[in-house]
């Protein structure tokens, strides 16, 4: 059973899908600072001063609180719009990438005993008729 489970966490599938967890875990963290820490205070501090509430968790109407909720929300969308950018730039990388590779002079195919032999004798034949 172990040799089973050694096999399994060491293909490349499990060891990649545990780094995207990592980092976006990570990036999740980064985000949701960003969102409460800058956006929030930026644009939404007007209208919590409006409403006469010092925390974006206590906003509420008629008892609904829906200030957590309005941050999640901004959260989903900074992160969504992240991720969008990423793979727009991975996008662009990646043809870039197949542009290079299709105008790339392709390697000459190598040349056979016989090509080599022909190409010697007619370097010869040249050599001969200039001497």
């Amino acid at each position: 059973m172990f040799k089973e489970f050694k096999a399994f966490i060491s293909r490349g599938n499990v060891v990649d899908l545990a780094v995207a967890v990592i980092i976006g875990a990570a990036f999740s963290a980064i985000v949701s600072s960003l969102v409460a820490d800058i956006i929030t205070p930026l644009i939404l501090n007007p209208v919590i001063k409006q409403l006469g509430v010092t925390n974006l968790e206590n906003v509420a109407w008629e008892g609904v609180k829906y200030g957590k909720f309005l941050a999640a929300v901004i959260n989903f969308f900074v992160v969504a719009f992240c991720i969008f950018m990423i793979v727009r730039v991975m996008n662009k990388l990646a043809t870039i990438r197949k542009k290079e590779e299709e105008e790339a002079p392709a390697a000459p195919a190598a040349m056979t005993r016989e090509e080599e032999l022909l190409t010697e004798i007619r370097d010869l034949l040249k050599n001969r008729s200039n001497g």
